[in-house]
């Protein structure tokens, strides 16, 4: 039987030895950057997904990588992940490299779903407690509790967007400093995204940052504080919402259209 690819995603990282404690990473210097870019590049087969992209994102905000399909966001997220490997330039989290130092650090849900229908929601919550030591499972259960699922439910008889909600739930009781969220709102409909967006302002802690890749931009542009355009690879602009409705009068998907109008 094949492995399911959350199992590959979550094996391929080991847990964090002693060295890499809670006290070690209370003591890393508040203004490193959560997120950095150096000049990073990524090439697929002669393809540039990724061209020379600068970029810092600081902590205890919610910001919006909005972009076109095809622009780079999944590649930038999985980088970050520590799932793929620059072609050129580097890219950090708190400062060092994606790997086993910062798989703590960081929670990625990804675009795909990766639930196999065979599971029951409660066998999900053995390996998010089994594969993360800062898993809350009490967390985890509250939030669904509160959504009505049953632990022991099996996840082929769920609607997708529940299974949309297990995932985010996982993810986001986990108490990361980076949360990469990969189009969690794509496929599903509005009133799940409305829980989808409410459950992410409300699960993260304040001095976390959490990354929304979307093309959605009207749906998640009221609960961003910075949004980063990008584009063919490369990064457009970076900006505060509060900035961009102030000195440009409009909205952040107003301004999106204008930029990357076909």
């Amino acid at each position: 039987m094949n492995l399911p690819i959350w199992t590959a995603v979550l094996s391929s990282l080991e847990e964090p030895g002693p060295e890499n404690s809670k006290e070690e990473a209370m003591e890393r210097n508040v203004d490193t950057p959560v997120l950095e870019c150096r000049q990073l590049s990524k090439i697929y087969g002669g393809v540039r997904a990724l061209d020379t992209v600068d970029l810092a994102l600081g902590r205890g905000q919610i910001v919006g990588l909005l972009g076109p399909n095809g622009s780079g966001k999944t590649t930038l997220i999985k980088l970050a992940a520590g799932l793929l490997t620059p072609s050129a330039g580097e890219i950090l989290v708190n400062g060092r490299k994606p790997g086993r130092e910062t798989k703590l650090e960081v929670a990625y849900l990804p675009e795909r779903t990766y639930l196999n229908d065979w599971m029951r929601v409660e066998d999900m919550l053995a390996f998010f407690r089994d594969f993360y030591s800062n898993f809350d499972g009490a967390k985890a259960r509250d939030m669904l509790s509160r959504l009505g699922i049953n632990p022991r439910d099996k996840l082929k008889t769920m609607s997708k967007g529940t299974k949309e909600k297990v995932q985010l739930i996982l993810v986001m009781s986990r108490r990361a400093e980076l949360y990469l969220l990969d189009e969690p709102i794509g496929g599903v409909d509005p009133a799940a995204r409305d829980y989808i967006l409410s459950t992410i302002i409300g699960n993260y802690s304040e001095n976390a940052t959490v990354v929304i890749s979307t093309h959605l931009i009207s749906d998640v542009e009221r609960v961003l504080d910075q949004v980063v355009f990008l584009g063919w690879g490369k990064v457009g602009m970076v900006a505060q919402v509060d900035d961009i409705r102030e000195n440009q009068g409009k909205s952040v998907d107003q301004l999106f259209r204008e930029v990357y109008r076909c």
